[in-house]
């Protein structure tokens, strides 16, 4: 039965829908536009071929933190002794843990389903979506016509060319939340966000587990934040090998070698099973892009500041465009296109800072700039530096591990902030909202901190920008005149 926000017509070569828009693809970003876009009255058509919710539910951000979770609950009880409680090494059943995971999952899941988004008026197709010419979609046996169109694909894994990789089992992120028994000796293939989180999750959860990166571990974060986690996995007993250059992998189920060059020798590292975090790629394949005059590289499709592609009918959001590859990225991008689609607003990406967090224990958060990154642009800065360890809170609760970092010009302009520590991902976030809104240092200093919080660290690094004033001789001297008042 055709829903209200659809127009169909049937005929010898199918189904005929005429629709406002047409997202292809329902991972956050597709979901965002198809909700927002049926709550605004719009005939909306939403396609997905596999699982609604896409990599975020599914493979990514969902099961990866419940699986954390798991793994930060082992390790307290691990580590309790500091806490005067008897430490004790715990009973992992990995069969549980999985069914723990794939609960979340399915607490989520709802938000995402065919049933919901019908309900919301949008007409879903759970089929294979392409373009067969500049305004036409065929999905299934449907054809679809529309005002416009939203190409909401995402990515995927990238599976490297390395010789014997194809003969040998293997896990991506994509598959691995389907193992249900413990891992002896999880090899990990990528030293970025994935591959460090799911190192630490399997290590806390009773695994060995050996990470080969072939250029440095978390590159696209400030080195000396990004010390502080590579620091406690080696802590906590995960060998992380940086300059590992895989070259070639074989062996069978339950039994892999990987060998590598690293600093001009060659070693051979084994282990029970193998898991590929080396990156994503954007899904255009498959896509009839070309045929919708759609111009797309390696790098993914391409658009413009407002997202729209050569095709003027059609925007790309998410992953699919070669940027950031996270789901809040996604969900932002949704927000551009409805603004533009259905208000022709001149909402653009550009000069929005995006925030990102590396799940590990301790946390990685950043914003803007880094130090690097402001002093390659010639910009005289300030650093300001707070540490956990002088943070009461932080020191109740035994995480005294970490600091935060701001960065700002010397007129007291934020430029960027990473943090390293205990909930770092929600200390980033008043961050984000100051840089976002133009605030100035000056703004971080003047807000009430209830008392003992973590969040205190972001204050007391503000106030760092302040802290020659008590010496300077100009400030002495106003104090000693205007004492002199009575």
């Amino acid at each position: 039965m055709l829903k209200d926000n659809a127009e169909a017509t049937t005929g010898t070569r199918g189904e005929t829908i005429t629709a406002d828009i047409c997202v292809i693809g329902a991972g956050s970003g597709g979901l965002s536009v198809a909700a927002a876009a049926a709550a605004f009255g719009q005939k909306v058509v939403l396609i997905e071929k596999h699982k609604m919710g896409g990599d975020c539910l599914n493979y990514g951000c969902v099961p990866s933190k419940a699986l954390l979770a798991a793994g930060k609950r082992a390790q307290a009880m691990r580590t309790s002794a500091k806490f005067g409680i008897a430490p004790i090494e715990p009973h992992v059943d990995a069969r549980a843990v999985h069914d723990h995971v794939k609960r979340v999952i399915a607490a989520i899941a709802p938000n995402d389903s065919i049933e919901r988004f019908t309900g919301l008026g949008v007409r879903v197709i759970t089929a294979a979506g392409r373009f067969i010419d500049k305004s036409a979609v065929i999905a299934g046996e449907h054809r679809i016509t529309a005002r416009r169109f939203v190409i909401a694909t995402g990515s995927s894994p990238v599976v490297p060319p390395i010789p014997g990789l194809a003969d040998v089992p293997y896990f991506t992120n994509e598959t691995i939340f389907e193992n249900a028994s413990k891992l002896p000796h999880l090899i990990i293939i990528g030293g970025g966000p994935i591959g460090l989180e799911l190192a630490q999750a399997h290590h806390r959860l009773g695994s060995e587990v050996t990470v080969l990166e072939g250029a440095k571990a978390l590159a696209k974060d400030d080195p000396e934040l990004s010390s502080f986690v590579l620091a406690r996995l080696a802590g906590e007993g995960i060998a992380i090998r940086e300059g590992a250059l895989v070259q070639s992998v074989k062996g069978s189920n339950g039994r892999v070698a990987v060998t590598f060059s690293q600093g001009g020798a060659t070693g051979t590292i084994e282990g029970s099973h193998l898991l590929v975090a080396a990156g994503r790629k954007p899904n255009t394949a498959d896509l009839g892009l070309e045929a919708a005059g759609i111009a797309f590289d390696k790098k993914g499709i391409t658009v413009d500041a407002g997202l729209r592609t050569s095709n003027k009918r059609v925007f790309a959001i998410g992953d699919v465009t070669g940027g950031l590859q996270f789901t809040h990225v996604a969900n932002d991008h949704a927000g551009i296109v409805i603004r533009r689609a259905l208000f022709r607003l001149p909402a653009k990406t550009t000069g929005r800072p995006v925030p990102w967090v590396t799940f590990t224990d301790p946390e990685l958060a950043h914003v803007g700039l880094t130090e690097e990154q402001a002093r390659a642009k010639g910009t005289k800065i300030n650093v300001l530096r707070w540490s956990y360890h002088e943070n009461d809170r932080a020191q109740a609760e035994l995480q005294t591990d970490g600091h935060v970092k701001v960065v700002v010009s010397t007129k007291g302009h934020i430029l960027g902030v990473t943090i390293v520590g205990a909930d770092a991902g929600e200390l980033i976030q008043m961050w984000a909202l100051a840089l976002s809104q133009g605030l100035k240092i000056k703004a971080m200093t003047e807000w009430i901190s209830p008392y003992p919080t973590l969040s205190e660290i972001n204050k007391r690094a503000a106030i760092r920008y302040y802290t020659s004033a008590p010496s300077n001789p100009v400030v002495r001297k106003a104090i000693a005149w205007l004492a002199k008042l009575g």
